[in-house]
């Protein structure tokens, strides 16, 4: 764990009912910015400690620098650890059906009316509408949303290989959070903030919607757009490697053509220009694969990174754990896995993707087991010792 300067919201207690992938983002980016986070669990614990596949790297991915309390919340006793808990709080973070929270009492309009100060951060498929009613996963928003469309080939709509719009709907309700927190500094009083997969996904397609806006000319998928540059491409080397190189300007046609020794490309009138490049695509990358098609990936990728032009390799999540660049900067922390066949295992996260004051924003504490912190917890909220033993022996709580 990480010893860092003091964090931008330290001090500020987020009680958090989530699971899966939105609520959680949400709640680690206030956790890794300082927040105490405390997330209410079940008995048996959050069921997304057990997915198995795609699924078993959410838990250890967003749930990073929070604490645990387990509390049966069917229990009248449970239930008023809860609202002591929620009393407590500066956030409550919740990614249920509306009707789940109502229920139980903890919706915002029963909540504000005692807590005027709370803020309510709500994680959903789709803000008040027409389709509010409709239960929505990212696979579901993406394929409405156009993002599928865009991603796949013609007529062949795919998701994303992320769960972009978890995340990306996590984070803006980490942002709604944030702004809400500093807009009550002068109001005095909390609000609700909502955050929802489905305009998520419509904003991250915004820039085609515009295009089409712009230009009358409806935005084609990814695999069969027509590029704003020529060569922009993924090429197969020797070997059978594959390549993603770019040439984007005209300063690095000219770079790329003498760095390669193509000079009868760089001579021909008809390629000097960019438009003039993409409009000769169709002739110009097959021409250029050949060319390169005997060169190495390690060969071209000197020549380009040399050069000062854009290129990558084309690279499995697995292999970004021995990633020179992340290792070097710190860009991966060390944790320790609380769940699963490899529960105590030793590995390594990616952190936020930014730096405040030169440093990365670290890990300060594990992904919690089950309720690890729940005695701590109930100290704090004025439970003695033999309260907290007589709640554990009758299953109230877990430890």
């Amino acid at each position: 764990m990480t010893d860092q300067k003091p964090l931008p919201y330290q001090g500020v207690r987020v009680v958090e009912f989530t699971h899966m992938v939105m609520g959680p983002t949400c709640g680690m980016i206030l956790a890794d910015f300082g927040a105490e986070v405390i997330k209410v669990e079940p008995i048996e614990g959050d069921k997304t400690r057990k997915l198995l596949g795609s699924g078993a790297g959410f838990f250890p991915m967003f749930n990073r620098n929070k604490k645990s309390i387990s509390v049966d919340m069917t229990t009248q006793e449970g239930m008023d650890i809860v609202r002591k808990l929620v009393a407590s709080a500066d956030v409550v973070s919740e990614n249920f059906k509306p009707s789940t929270m109502a229920k139980l009492g903890l919706d915002y309009e029963t909540l504000k009316k005692t807590y005027p100060k709370l803020i309510y951060v709500s994680h959903k498929g789709f803000l008040p509408g027409p389709y509010d009613h409709r239960t929505a996963l990212d696979e579901v928003v993406q394929m409405m949303g156009g993002l599928a469309y865009m991603t796949g080939p013609e007529d062949r709509p795919l998701r994303a290989g992320s769960s972009v719009n978890d995340i990306m709907g996590g984070l803006f309700g980490a942002i709604g959070a944030m702004a809400a927190l500093k807009q009550r500094e002068i109001t005095g009083v909390g609000q609700q903030v909502q955050s929802s997969l489905f305009e998520s996904n419509v904003f991250l397609v915004g820039q085609h919607m515009m295009q089409y806006a712009v230009t009358g000319q409806a935005a084609k998928p990814m695999p069969s757009r027509i590029s704003a540059w020529a060569i922009y491409d993924v090429f197969e080397v020797a070997a059978g490697e594959k390549i993603f190189l770019a040439v984007v300007t005209d300063t690095q046609w000219k770079i790329f053509c003498d760095a390669f020794g193509f000079n009868d490309l760089y001579a021909n009138p008809e390629l000097l220009l960019n438009n003039q490049r993409v409009q000769a695509r169709p002739t110009l990358i097959p021409d250029i694969k050949a060319r390169l098609s005997h060169l190495t990936a390690k060969s071209i990728s000197d020549i380009f990174e040399q050069n000062g032009l854009p290129f990558a390799p084309i690279t499995k999540p697995e292999q970004l754990f021995d990633d020179p660049h992340l290792i070097a900067t710190g860009g991966l922390a060390p944790i320790t896995l609380t769940d699963g066949a490899k529960a105590g295992m030793d590995t390594q996260t990616p952190l936020l993707p930014l730096m405040m004051g030169g440093e990365r924003l670290g890990i300060r504490h594990n992904p919690p087991s089950v309720g690890e912190q729940t005695e701590e917890i109930l100290s704090h909220l004025g439970y003695t010792k033999d309260a907290v033993s007589a709640l554990i022996s009758s299953g109230v709580v877990r430890c």
